[in-house]
């Protein structure tokens, strides 16, 4: 399923509209079985996001400004962990982690988002 749509804006709309069918097939379900699209409605969810990563490198769809510095941060503090705390450009922010995509028993995380949050500032 992995490089089903050619990464342009039209192959994005296509992994889009794929993903909808999926789950509005999905929600119109009466088989009784809650897992019965899970592996095809996850694997247009990465198709999507592996897609839109493509056009955002190519420079096709701008990086939003929390994905800027994150990369930023990122380059600053490569080694960082979850829940560090760093001093950058006269903020301080912590590395946070939340399940991107977890395992069809959804008892194992197989996937991580990441990002920095900024931290109040202390008075």
């Amino acid at each position: 399923m992995f490089n089903e749509y050619p990464e342009t804006l039209e192959g994005l709309e296509q992994a889009k509209e794929h993903l909808e069918r999926l789950e509005e097939r999905d929600g119109l379900d009466t088989s009784g079985n809650p897992e019965k699209y899970h592996t095809r409605i996850n694997g247009a969810r990465m198709e999507v996001r592996r897609v839109t990563e493509s056009l955002k490198a190519q420079g096709l769809i701008p990086y939003s400004d929390q994905e800027l510095l994150n990369r930023k941060l990122d380059m600053a503090f490569p080694k960082a962990r979850s829940k560090d705390i760093v001093d950058f450009d006269g903020a301080q922010y912590q590395k946070r982690f939340s399940p991107a995509t977890k395992s069809r028993s959804g008892k194992t995380v197989t996937s991580w988002n990441q990002w920095w949050q900024r931290l109040p500032d202390e008075k």
